[in-house]
């Protein structure tokens, strides 16, 4: 099958170092030449500048501009301050402080490389003064940060609306419940191993009075996804201009009010943020070319007749899909795979009555889980500097919270109203 071919010479690419995007393209282009299929180099180059033409993909740069201008400013130091002094007292507390900053701040970001480097610059450290071994923080970074992916405003899930034509609404929605879940069973872990080791087992409350003062200085960021999210579900913006107003607002804040950002900082700050842009819209480009091959060459109608064959339920074929996007996951960064998935299994799911947005969120949460896999993890790379050990040391103490994070998949995939709950109330 041409899927497996195309897929093995990308990975042989990825194995001999050649970047990803030469790499999908390579992929593309020999597999035409190898295949004699007849395609006129031209077509490869008109499916690359239509994947990155679409008016909805201005969202992925504007929330990286917000991303980055609130990982820059001294908003994730304030909704540090503010989850410490909140959860601090509880078994693990820090631990879940961490984990309760990171899902706030995915709250703000969308991002899951932000989400990890803005908190765990702070956080990191803290745990390690504290009597966490740097390995186990680092591997809490490296999970908790995914939590942006799922936590609405997403990236992902912008991409994966783009692909479908699914509602970036009822996406949003639906990730909400499950972006809790996660972040509930890191803090178990969290706790258990506060317990366990005696490093963190807990203390006295922080006063009301200086919890209210914490609360006073975070609540202009913790009301960024209030305005972000408020304005996508009641329909005073789209989700491109939430974008805009998720730069805009970030601006303000961090100039005007933390006053943490300076004119002269700037930029710098949108060279950086507008390189990244530009990094994922070539990756959109070229995974648009290599899913443009497999479209015109009906490899989803053979997809299907594999999945007949194999799934004769909805169950085997959701075990199916999360098997698959798992190994994607561990290779794959989650907007390239969502590119190259999404186009195949949003038709397959068709006859098993799964609604697109269940699915979109079944895929999010597996390339999230993705991010901390060996051996591309994006998240576990980030985590792993900076708690300044190797991945190999990480990964010990991130089979727990794999573990657990998997748990969740399987509920999420197998009990929709859990996560379609929000959506179903809206519709």
């Amino acid at each position: 099958m041409i899927l497996f071919e195309t897929f093995g010479l990308f990975m042989l690419a990825g194995l001999l170092g050649v970047p990803l995007v030469y790499g999908l393209l390579l992929a593309t282009a020999t597999m035409i030449w190898l295949k004699d299929l007849g395609h006129p180099l031209t077509s490869v180059f008109l499916s690359y500048i239509g994947g990155v033409e679409p008016f909805v993909l201005i969202a992925v740069p504007l929330f990286m501009l917000a991303g980055e201008i609130l990982s820059r400013g001294g908003v994730g130091m304030r909704i540090v301050t503010f989850a410490t002094t909140l959860l601090g007292f509880l078994p693990g507390g820090l631990g879940i402080a961490t984990v309760s900053s990171c899902l706030i701040f995915g709250g703000v970001s969308g991002s899951a490389i932000a989400d990890t480097a803005a908190i765990g610059s702070v956080m990191t450290p803290a745990m390690v003064r504290k009597g966490y071994k740097a390995a186990f923080a680092g591997a809490l970074m490296s999970t908790a940060g995914t939590l942006a992916v799922v936590m609405p405003p997403s990236i992902p899930m912008l991409v994966y609306a783009f692909v479908s034509g699914a509602s970036v609404r009822d996406l949003f929605l639906a990730g909400v419940v499950p972006a809790f879940a996660f972040a509930i069973g890191l803090s178990i872990d969290c706790v258990w191993t506060g317990k366990r080791t005696g490093c963190d087992r807990g203390g006295e409350r922080a006063p009301a009075s200086e919890i209210w003062a914490a609360f006073l200085k975070a609540f202009p960021a913790l009301l960024m996804p209030v305005v972000i999210l408020g304005g996508i579900w009641s329909g005073y913006f789209t989700p491109t201009e939430a974008a805009a107003v998720a730069a805009a607002y970030g601006l303000f804040v961090s100039m005007v009010i933390y006053r943490d950002l300076r004119p002269r900082d700037l930029p710098a700050l949108l060279l950086k943020s507008f390189t990244t842009s530009a990094v994922v819209m070539v990756v959109i480009g070229a995974t648009s070319c290599l899913a443009w091959l497999i479209t015109v060459e009906q490899v989803p109608a053979q997809i299907a007749g594999f999945v007949e064959h194999y799934a004769h339920s909805q169950w085997t074929f959701l075990l199916l899909v999360n098997f698959s996007l798992l190994a994607l996951g561990c290779f794959i960064e989650p907007v390239p795979a969502l590119l190259l998935a999404a186009p195949l299994l949003v038709p397959l799911s068709a006859p098993f009555h799964i609604d697109p947005v269940h699915l979109g969120l079944i895929m999010t949460c597996n390339l999230a889980i993705g991010l901390y896999t060996p051996p591309v993890g994006g998240t576990l790379m980030v985590g792993a500097r900076l708690a300044g050990v190797g991945m190999g040391a990480v990964v010990k103490h991130l089979i727990p919270q794999m573990m657990i994070s998997i748990c969740i998949l399987l509920v999420v995939t197998y009990i929709p109203a859990i996560s379609m709950s929000l959506v179903h109330l809206v519709r």
